[in-house]
């Protein structure tokens, strides 16, 4: 499979070379498409068996070795997207399997907006092989799950501690802007994730007290909110999603999803936890259980798992 493959690729460069493309741009084609070759190789895997799970895959796996940013994945993605499409124009291949690479360049989002479906995509990606890789995945799945799944400002998930969780009634409590408190609902795969991440937590340090951080380094130091922000920005890679993804966009997104399925903009600014509101207010006057089922009914990753 890969010495035609291979040749194949020899003769998408050729042609392009012709066309009057630079040497830089060959090169890069080269080093794409044969960087995907060699993954399909390892796989056993034809060019006409490739589905858009294979991209992703390879996608996926060039970002945690390569530490590829987003406009490196767009090129791999072209580059392998154009000589997918060349091959089967050329009848070089018996079926077309670049129609079902989903993973396609999106359309710019609305500023601060992106939608469910790309949402789940990040969340939902198949985690790593590689055991050190896979522990990170499952702290970073944790992260992302509460940033999409409560709304909390970056800040807010770095300063968590473990006291912060109710596991029994799956809630959070916050400390935001201005030291105020906030009690807020987190989903079951939330919950899930977790759970998962605290026993990778156990296997790197032992254990945790009450007043141990949430999120941590492999060291046992606190992330910090710039590591944070690139272990976000890492998964969105690796799921092959276009997108500057950042916490506070989660947040935003938790947030307008929420509005759009509930229509209880009470509710969402409560969880939110908007300046508008007092400390006092949320203790006396909001009603939790209320609160909750608002969520569990208007929230894409709420419905409630069987543990």
């Amino acid at each position: 499979m890969q010495y035609g493959a291979m040749q194949l690729l020899s003769m998408f460069l050729k042609e392009r070379k012709i066309q009057n493309q630079s040497e830089h741009t060959l090169d890069a084609y080269f080093r794409d498409i044969s960087g995907f070759i060699e993954f399909c190789y390892d796989k056993n895997l034809e060019l006409n068996q490739v589905e858009a799970s294979d991209l992703r895959e390879y996608i996926s796996f060039k970002v945690e070795r390569d530490r590829l940013n987003a406009t490196s994945v767009q090129r791999h993605l072209t580059s392998i997207r154009q000589f997918m499409k060349w091959a089967q124009q050329g009848h070089h291949l018996y079926m077309n399997p670049v129609d079902d690479f989903k993973v396609k360049r999106q359309a710019r989002p609305l500023p601060g907006m992106i939608d469910i479906e790309t949402v789940n995509q990040i969340l939902d990606q198949k985690a790593p092989e590689k055991p050190a890789d896979h522990q990170r995945w499952l702290r970073d799945k944790a992260i992302l799950e509460l940033l999409y799944s409560s709304g909390l400002r970056l800040a807010e998930v770095q300063g968590l501690l473990i006291r912060d969780i109710d596991f029994n009634r799956m809630l959070l409590r916050i400390t935001g802007k201005g030291n105020k408190t906030r009690i807020i609902p987190f989903g079951s795969k939330a919950k899930d994730s977790l759970i998962e991440w605290l026993k990778v937590y156990r296997i790197w340090m032992g254990g945790f007290t009450a007043d141990s951080p949430v999120f941590i380094a492999a060291k046992g130091q606190a992330l910090s909110t710039r590591q944070i922000e690139n272990r976000v920005k890492i998964q969105a890679q690796r799921a092959g999603v276009s997108v500057d993804l950042h916490p506070h966009l989660l947040r935003h997104c938790f947030a307008s999803h929420m509005l759009s399925n509930s229509g209880d903009l009470r509710a969402v600014q409560e969880m939110l936890g908007h300046s508008s509101l007092s400390t006092t207010q949320i203790y006396t006057q909001l009603d939790f259980d209320r609160l909750a089922q608002v969520y569990d009914q208007a929230h894409p990753r709420a419905n409630k798992s069987k543990l």
